[in-house]
């Protein structure tokens, strides 16, 4: 569904990433892991469209997207949910999940697509005139992903969703990403959360210092000496 090529991206002067080439497929759930500064922030921001590399390339359905804009990209349908949320928190719950259905083929089936939305996340459902702001983290979390599904994408991509929540809103989460997958979204997500993010994704890369290190089956890359050793301390 999804693939980029030899990817070379900047941030000013400073090179983050060097020849990155990943792909994800169709009804799959894709980890990215590493450390912080490793670039999976600006990996993301590159596919969504935020950030543009200087060479290499960028496929959605083989349709080459690597120098069009992030607006173009929604409407094609890759959705991007940054970690710091980026809600409008004066807005009710109702109201940010109708500004994610700005796009012309959203708003057609946006009374379909809340259906859909409030069936994954019933607690927005009861909470749908509550302010944003009144939410506690792992709810916004949940809107925040939620928003996202109102553009109808085919390509969810999640940076650091587990940031801040507890436990069992952890276990709510992986449960919802991998409804949303079996609804048809393929799910590229970056997480510093080794174990939880490894534990209900298809496959993984890991990244170090801007350079894909690893890739492969999420099981084998958690069980890994490797992984086990620099990220779990086993």
């Amino acid at each position: 569904m999804l693939r980029a090529e030899k990817l070379n991206v900047f941030r000013g002067k400073l090179h983050i990433l060097w020849d990155i080439s990943i792909y994800i497929n169709k009804d799959e759930i894709v980890a990215l892991i590493g450390p912080n500064g490793a670039g999976k922030s600006t990996l993301l921001q590159s596919l969504a469209g935020l950030l543009y590399p200087a060479s290499g390339h960028i496929f959605f359905n083989n349709e080459e997207i690597t120098n069009l804009p992030i607006h173009k990209r929604v409407e094609l349908g890759i959705s991007f949910v940054p970690e710091d949320r980026r809600l409008f928190p004066d807005l009710t719950v109702y109201e940010n999940l109708r500004v994610g259905a700005y796009t012309s083929r959203a708003r057609k089936k946006i009374k379909d697509t809340l259906e859909y939305v409030f069936n994954i996340f019933p607690l927005l459902k009861e909470r749908r005139n509550q302010l944003a702001m009144t939410l506690s983290g792992g709810e916004q979390r949940m809107l925040s992903i939620a928003r996202a599904l109102m553009s109808k994408p085919e390509f969810l991509i999640l940076d650091e969703i587990s940031q801040g929540l507890a436990p069992k809103i952890m276990t709510e989460v992986s449960r919802v990403l991998r409804e949303i997958r079996e609804g048809g979204t393929s799910i590229l997500i970056a997480e510093q959360n080794i174990e939880f993010v490894l534990g209900f994704s298809d496959r993984a890369y890991v990244l170090e210092n801007g350079r894909i290190f690893a890739e492969g089956e999420s099981k084998k890359i958690l069980e890994s000496e490797y992984v086990k050793k620099v990220y779990l301390g086993m």
